[in-house]
């Protein structure tokens, strides 16, 4: 599940959260690695084990892309309050259809070494940080109680 705000939430604090995380279950820390390495391998489009702004830039534009179509259909149906598949002019001025600007600005600032890439441990390292902020109790797990906390929103 990508969501607009999931994916901003994501890149600069814990990797994208299911459905079932997003009502704020508990995230074990391997649980977390697995699905920011996961995250990573999405975003590394040709697969070099870097990150570069183009690669960053080009995921959060698709990404973008899908969210403001799933927006548009969801909109619609909502629109569509006589349920007869069409939509009057009046309806439709009220649709938006311009997907939000993206920055590839936000994972980039993972890149320590400054050279213009983000590897993957430079990656797993400043996303495991923020873990580490958050799981309080140092326990390996964040709770919903430790996301409240630290200021982790849905």
């Amino acid at each position: 599940m990508f969501r607009l705000s999931l994916i901003a939430m994501s890149l600069l604090a814990i990797p994208s959260l299911s459905s079932a995380q997003a009502v704020r279950k508990p995230i074990p820390k391997a649980s977390f690695i697995a699905t920011t390495d996961a995250e990573f391998r999405k975003i590394d489009a040709n697969k070099d084990g870097q990150l570069v702004t183009a690669e960053v830039q080009q995921y959060l534009e698709a990404a973008a892309l899908v969210q403001a179509q799933e927006d548009s259909q969801a909109a619609f149906v909502a629109l569509d309050t006589d349920r007869n598949g069409q939509i009057s002019a009046a309806e439709w001025a009220k649709l938006p259809l311009t997907p939000p600007r993206t920055n590839a600005a936000s994972l980039m600032r993972f890149d320590v070494g400054r050279d213009g890439k983000v590897s993957l441990l430079e990656h797993r390292a400043a996303r495991l940080a923020n873990f580490e902020r958050v799981d309080t109790d140092k326990d390996g797990i964040v709770t919903a109680a430790e996301m409240e906390a630290g200021g982790v929103a849905r």
